[in-house]
């Protein structure tokens, strides 16, 4: 029986493959010479072009080809000259950086949040032990009494010295910075990604998007030491993030360009009513920030300081009654104010309010920028640049046409 199993095998195997030549043939007679169709040509499909294309589109998505990768899939394609091929890489490689750039932002800003919140409750679990340690003493026996003393003083000290350096460096304040570095590195990334699905790229592209980079870093610095923006500056600013060099665009033979006196008008009257409104109005608001920051950094502190003194003096014959009673009210009241300052995120408040003053300069330099070039085919498309002031405004054309006719009796921004 064993002997038979592979005479079936071969049996079958025969049978199937007479079987599958007689449906070849079947379907080879049905053909005709004349129904022949000839080699199908596809644009853009061959010699791998639809499959590098792809590629590269998943490479804006998922970051994962390296920029000689590019080159060399790029270099695969037909349309693509070398000089063309040199910038697609370049533009890639700074595309990757900045991905980055968003990832190392965004977990820098969660980490300087959990310093808030941690060294917040760290804090006032001191101050609140401290006082406990403070009102037992003041009751309980003269033995009893000096440890408690020295406990409370030590627990008060080392809440003052905690207290200083979150105040120093502001910790909301600092997650509020790397949040806006996050989403303005994000809003970096779609333009690399826009320029690079449109196709319509130069040398100097690249050179603009690097100058965006390097400003976004110089604005938002990730260390602390020696490069952490001022907490606490003298004079309010708003942020700027952006280039102050600014290329002209290449010059085409569009005419007006889409301009005209009557939106030259009503840009010059925009930027009035953002310069005059929205963004003193923030800046308003940011000093407001400022001040009620500066007092309550100074004023926890030094009431936890004058806690410790009240503790180390407690029990003394001549000033023991009032030391208990300034070591416990002083240490309720700087746990109010270190809970007011870092758990209202009042840094984190200020640089808000400063950041969105340097959105309304920022809009307020690119509208400017515009008018005083002289040569229209130079200036940016005016009307996709008033789709883009309506946008940030919140506003509909008509809705900004109409700001502009009725003066400054309103704010510019319905966002915020």
């Amino acid at each position: 029986m064993a002997a038979l199993k592979p005479t079936i095998l071969i049996l079958k195997s025969s049978f199937s493959s007479c079987k599958s030549s007689k449906q070849r043939g079947i379907v080879a007679a049905t053909i005709s010479p004349r129904n022949r169709v000839g080699k199908i040509s596809l644009p853009g499909i061959g010699a791998g072009g639809f499959v590098d294309k792809l590629e590269l589109h998943r490479f804006t998505d998922e970051k994962q080809l390296s920029p000689i990768k590019v080159i060399e899939t790029i270099k695969r394609n037909e349309g693509v000259n070398g000089g063309d091929t040199l910038i697609v890489a370049e533009l890639y490689s700074i595309l990757e950086a900045v991905a980055d750039r968003v990832e190392m932002h965004r977990n820098i800003c969660e980490q300087r949040s959990n310093w808030n919140s941690l060294l917040l409750t760290s804090i006032n679990g001191l101050i609140l032990a401290a006082a406990t340690m403070v009102g037992i003493a003041s009751i309980s026996g003269s033995a009893p009494a000096a440890a408690l003393k020295l406990s409370s003083t030590i627990l008060y000290v080392g809440a003052t010295g905690l207290l200083s350096i979150m105040n120093m460096i502001q910790p909301s304040q600092l997650a509020e910075e790397q949040r806006n570095a996050t989403r303005l590195f994000k809003q970096l990334q779609n333009q690399i990604t826009t320029v690079l699905s449109i196709g319509n790229f130069m040398s100097f592209d690249v050179k603009e998007l690097m100058e965006k980079v390097l400003a976004l870093d110089k604005a938002y610095p990730l260390p602390l030491l020696g490069a952490m923006l001022e907490k606490f500056p003298e004079n309010v600013e708003p942020a700027v993030w952006w280039s102050e060099c600014r290329r002209k665009q290449p010059k085409r033979l569009v005419g007006f360009n889409g301009w005209n006196r009557k939106l030259e008008e009503e840009m010059r009257e925009i930027v009035n009513i953002i310069e005059r409104k929205d963004k003193q109005d923030y800046l308003r608001l940011s000093e407001k920030a400022l001040k009620l920051n500066k007092f309550l950094a100074v004023a926890a502190p030094t009431l936890t300081g004058l806690a410790a003194v009240g503790s180390a003096l407690m029990g003394s014959p001549s000033h023991g009654g009032w030391a208990a009673m300034l070591g416990v009210s002083g240490d309720a009241l700087a746990s109010v104010m270190n809970t007011l300052e870092h758990g209202g995120q009042v840094g984190m408040v200020f640089e808000m309010y400063r950041s969105n003053a340097g959105f309304f300069k920022m809009m307020e330099d690119t509208i400017a920028w515009n008018l005083r070039e002289e040569d229209l085919e130079r200036r940016e498309n005016g009307e996709v640049l008033e789709m883009k002031v309506g946008l940030q405004l919140g506003r509909s054309l008509s809705q900004l046409r109409d700001l502009a006719t009725a003066g400054e009796d309103q704010f510019a921004s319905k966002l915020f």
